[in-house]
């Protein structure tokens, strides 16, 4: 069992180890891992290649999982996952970091450190934006809010209606990304509170119904912010046939025109590539989950020319597999 004070020392050093050598990330040399940085899609002449890189559910997985873990032993760890997003970065500067919510949860460094330590490593390792799970208010809504003092990215929240409370000053509804002159809209979606999260700790917060936050918010930033491509971070879950009414990606996806990708969290769901969804208008969503613990990282590539999306394609990043690489 470790003690309070080795779990301090353990953490004082935190911010050195975010710094893996590329011996740490356990891939072959030569090819193993550069294919892992090598984009999916080949991009023709006056075609921008745009990266997606996202996670789901890391619930406060600081540390490679242990060896003994009976499903992952020794995957993951966010000083890994900092190298990979470097090399990915360099390959293809044309790359978005983004993250499906709870972030929180799971291991001592949350209950000794309030989101502190999740918040500092994924600001150091690059985040460009996020979402809320319901795991993000454990501690309720002030200490929500002191904890993202530690985020240096976005926080988005389309149908959580935070106006009146701490978290007003944080958590947009969405933003907007210039990337080689194409204009990407990222928002996100959290699920209801309701048998999740402890009423008190929700206070202040309102819920919209997902489908109907996330129509309004599609039609601004297609018609009024002129985006070309819209990313959801949703942390709804992942039911690709309904159940007992249950609003997940697919059901979003299917009701909602104008998303062009989901980044999904809630369900763990450990997807191999993403999922397309055909929306009302017959285009297609991507929809892609990538577990838990943050053993995984997904990357989805998408070609586009003249403001439209004309190829995507997606993989799951194993930190520890060569065989993936």
């Amino acid at each position: 069992m470790i003690t309070r004070r080795k779990f301090l020392t353990k953490a004082a050093i935190f911010g050195t180890a975010l710094v893996a050598r590329p011996e740490d990330l356990a891939f072959s040399s030569g090819s193993g891992a550069g294919s892992l940085t090598a984009p999916l899609l080949h991009s023709g002449r006056g075609e921008t290649l745009i990266t997606i890189l996202h996670t789901n559910d890391t619930h406060s997985q600081i540390d490679p999982l242990p060896a003994n873990d009976k499903l992952n032993p020794g995957k993951g760890g966010v000083a890994r996952r900092a190298t990979l997003v470097k090399r990915v970065r360099k390959q293809n500067p044309n790359t978005l970091l983004i993250d499906g919510g709870d972030v929180f949860q799971g291991t001592p460094y949350f209950n000794f450190y309030k989101g502190e330590v999740e918040y500092k490593a994924m600001s150091e390792i690059g985040y460009d934006v996020g979402t809320l799970g319901n795991h993000e208010f454990d501690n309720g809504v002030d200490a929500l809010a002191a904890a993202m003092q530690f985020a240096k990215f976005d926080l988005v929240s389309a149908n959580y209606d935070v106006r009146g409370t701490p978290l007003e000053s944080r958590v947009k509804q969405y933003v907007v990304r210039e990337i080689k002159g194409l204009r990407i809209g990222l928002f996100g979606l959290g699920i209801s509170p309701v048998g999740l999260i402890t009423p008190a700790n929700f206070k202040g917060v309102t819920y919209r119904d997902p489908v109907v936050a996330a129509g309004e918010v599609v039609k601004t930033l297609r018609e009024t912010k002129r985006c070309s491509m819209v990313i959801a971070m949703t942390h709804l879950g992942y039911y690709p046939e309904p159940r007992g009414g249950a609003i997940g990606d697919s059901q979003v996806a299917a009701q909602v025109d104008g998303i062009d990708f989901i980044a999904g969290g809630h369900t763990h769901t450990f997807m191999e590539k993403p999922v397309r969804v055909r929306q009302p208008s017959g285009r297609e969503t991507l929809i892609f989950q990538v577990g838990k613990s943050g053993v995984y990282l997904g990357r989805v590539d998408f070609a586009i020319r003249s403001g439209k999306i004309v190829a995507a394609a997606g993989r799951l990043l194993n930190l520890r597999d060569e065989s993936l690489a």
